[in-house]
């Protein structure tokens, strides 16, 4: 690799892979010490396509969950199925690995900034800025943004726009889809809420047990379904479809 080599953001692969080493070292044991991560489903990753694939997720943290993301996807990729055990698969990281986040979290401080750098796509809020909710038009560039990325690997997409579970999910992701056509790969993620404060960089209780399911790509008909059976689709598939509430409101609070 060379060590001026960009990738399609501008940003020098040799500084991405420190970063991520860095970062995955760092927060390793967040996932296997402090606390547990249980994993399902991560064989399918070896599987799938290396560009244009569309990862949507139920959020919990800012940081957590994009973290454990990383961890899971590389170990997978360098054959450690469902465990991130030996932390030696960050070696030589997947470089071509973005996840979408809201432009003014990735400017709130140092480590979001170095997260960015390390594979995020800032994109400008069309419903909430701070803590005031507006409305605005959707930003040409993050568009474009967003498509080089699944043009150049993997994405992962937070559809919600929020860490409060059972909110409803944005379009946007639905028309996404419908113009570029990606692989569609849900997961479901849970115990981060309990294991880590809100932007998930501090830890606020050990010994939890967080788990994460990857499911099989979803069957989409990009042509003939609409948005609104798309977003309807991707609900149950992260499982955050209000019917999940109603059979067990106890632990899905806790989501």
């Amino acid at each position: 690799m060379s060590l001026l080599k960009k990738n399609p953001f501008g940003h020098y692969l040799i500084i991405k892979k420190m970063l991520i080493r860095y970062l995955g070292y760092l927060t390793h044991r967040r996932y296997r010490g402090f606390n547990e991560l249980k994993i399902e489903g991560s064989k399918l990753l070896t599987g799938l396509p290396d560009s244009n694939v569309l990862f949507v997720s139920n959020h919990q943290t800012y940081f957590a969950d994009v973290v454990a993301m990383l961890h899971v996807f590389n170990a997978t990729l360098h054959g450690r199925n469902d465990t991130i055990k030996n932390v030696g698969y960050l070696w030589n990281p997947k470089l071509n690995i973005y996840f979408v986040a809201a432009k003014e979290t990735m400017k709130s401080g140092l480590l979001p900034r170095i997260l960015s750098y390390a594979g995020s796509i800032p994109i400008q809020r069309t419903w909430r800025e701070g803590d005031q909710d507006i409305k605005r038009e959707v930003n040409k560039l993050d568009i474009t943004n967003i498509s080089l990325a699944l043009k150049d690997g993997w994405v992962i997409t937070f559809p919600q726009g929020t860490t409060t579970p059972f909110k409803p999910l944005r379009k946007g992701t639905a028309h996404l889809i419908k113009q570029f056509r990606p692989l569609v790969v849900p997961i479901v993620i849970d115990g981060f809420r309990r294991s880590f404060d809100k932007k998930g960089i501090l830890i606020k209780k050990k010994g939890v047990i967080q788990s994460m399911c990857i499911k099989n790509p979803l069957h989409i008909d990009y042509d003939k379904e609409s948005a609104d059976e798309i977003i309807h689709k991707i609900e149950f598939a992260i499982e955050q479809h209000p019917s999940f509430l109603k059979v067990n409101p106890v632990n899905n609070n806790l989501n």
